[in-house]
């Protein structure tokens, strides 16, 4: 067996690209004799237990929370499913016995995990955003192309109808040309904009079913804070990716898809109440995505703590945005799409009642049982899912230059290619980040 230094070096050099781990299984034999998938899975409470829950006809091998309380339904429901704080001695305990390995965590340990999981050969879901920056997207969309391990994002709706659908309208040009969308969501529904946490007067202590330091990961070591917990993460730099990180995967994803578009060009964002802790309070961002061939240039307008966009006149009298969505500005029509996609409707309805004879035939290949389900079919050696990490770190980039357009301050000019700001360098700070070690990165 690995010690725990060989281990850590191992995932080390993976993460800078050698990718030579000599992992220790992949999958020996193929799959389990019950043709069942032995998972292991990385945070089993809060939103890990969609993982659960999603995974349940498979073969739970182990399971890692760094929160006992927060875990204690699932390892009440699972009584002989080892558990343990530390994702890392759990793969070093099993490694030989997983195929597979989900990661519901905080934002910030989406990257060291998963990519120690690859290192191992192992196949990985990871929940939305992929990454807390956008070289660790880069880094662990490359490591799962050369570990030709079967990967996911969960952002679940790409596994939807409506995707499909509207890619399928857009394809057939019942559409037209795109040149402008616009996505908004109602978050943040916590804390943001936050200034400092004061200790002056009063030291939290962290409660003992929670390993602080775990949970800290690779941030910089700090005192623990309520503030933080459970939820609140999402709120701060160093853990979470703010409104439209937690978001835009989901909401930007099937129209970023439909129109197969790629990186923007340039990225502008006005904020309100954003401070170096936190991201702000409310922002707008606008993206702006190159032409490509005979398509044109699309202009794609963020709004979220309140904002929304400006009424279309499209929109019939009376009728309000919901809390979350996008809408598709064709030349020939106007699509708007909920949350997850599952459903898309031309606007106004009189548009959709008129055309519905006419629009095209269903071509695409359509999901059955979730994205839980299609992550699963493609460990087992079927196609591969609709949000791998291929497709995964093109949106999550997209996704987090809005931050980097925040925290610079200022219109900035993106090189994809290259990886860079080019207009500011110093926004290129945000690119990446700093990590703490003892974690594979």
């Amino acid at each position: 067996m690995f010690t725990r230094r060989q281990f850590l070096k191992s995932a080390t050099a993976a993460s800078v690209g050698s990718l030579a781990f000599p992992y220790i299984m992949r999958s020996q034999g193929g799959q389990s004799p019950n043709n069942k998938l032995n998972i292991a899975c990385v945070g089993v409470g809060g939103r890990g237990r969609a993982a659960v829950e999603g995974l349940k006809d498979q073969n739970f091998i182990a399971f890692a929370d760094v929160d006992d309380d927060r875990a204690a339904k699932t390892y009440t429901e699972y009584p002989n499913v080892p558990h343990y704080r530390d994702f890392r001695k759990m793969l070093e305990k099993h490694g030989n016995e997983i195929d597979a390995v989900t990661v519901s965590t905080p934002d910030h340990m989406h990257f060291p995990i998963a990519m120690a999981a690859i290192s191992l050969g192992k196949h990985v879901f990871v929940e939305k955003p992929m990454t807390h920056t956008i070289e660790e997207a880069r880094k662990l969309a490359a490591a799962a192309r050369a570990k030709k391990v079967a990967t996911q994002m969960g952002n679940q709706g790409h596994a939807n109808e409506g995707m499909r659908l509207l890619k399928e309208w857009f394809e057939a040009g019942i559409i037209g040309e795109v040149r402008e969308v616009h996505s908004w969501t109602n978050r943040p529904i916590w804390p943001q904009g936050v200034k400092h946490l004061d200790h002056s007067k009063m030291m939290p202590v962290a409660p003992s079913t929670l390993d602080w330091d775990l949970w800290l990961g690779v941030a910089s070591a700090r005192e623990y804070d309520p503030a933080y917990m459970p939820f609140n993460w999402r709120g701060y730099w160093d853990f979470g990716t703010g409104a439209l990180g937690d978001m835009g995967c989901h909401i930007m994803d099937g129209a970023y898809w439909a129109l197969g578009l790629t990186a923007p060009v340039v990225i502008e964002a006005t904020s309100a109440h954003q401070t170096e802790l936190s991201p702000p309070t409310a922002s707008v961002v606008s993206y702006q995505f190159p032409a490509q061939g005979v398509k044109p240039a699309v202009k794609w307008n963020w709004y979220d703590g309140g904002m929304t966009p400006p009424r279309l006149p499209q929109l019939e009298e009376g009728r309000n945005l919901p809390d979350n969505g996008t809408l598709v500005v064709g030349s020939k029509a106007t699509v708007f799409a909920d949350t997850y996609y599952a459903s898309v409707r031309l606007v106004p309805e009189t548009a959709m009642q008129e055309l519905a004879p006419s629009l095209p035939a269903k071509t695409l290949p359509r999901i059955v049982g979730g994205h839980f389900n299609e992550w699963v079919g493609a460990c087992k050696g079927g196609t591969p899912a609709g949000s791998n990490f291929d497709h995964a770190s093109r949106i999550t980039e997209t996704v987090l230059l809005s931050n980097v357009a925040v925290r610079a301050r200022r219109r900035i000019e993106w090189d994809s290619a290259a990886m860079k700001v080019t207009n500011y360098p110093t926004a290129n700070e945000f690119i990446t980040k700093q990590y703490r070690t003892g974690f594979g990165v």
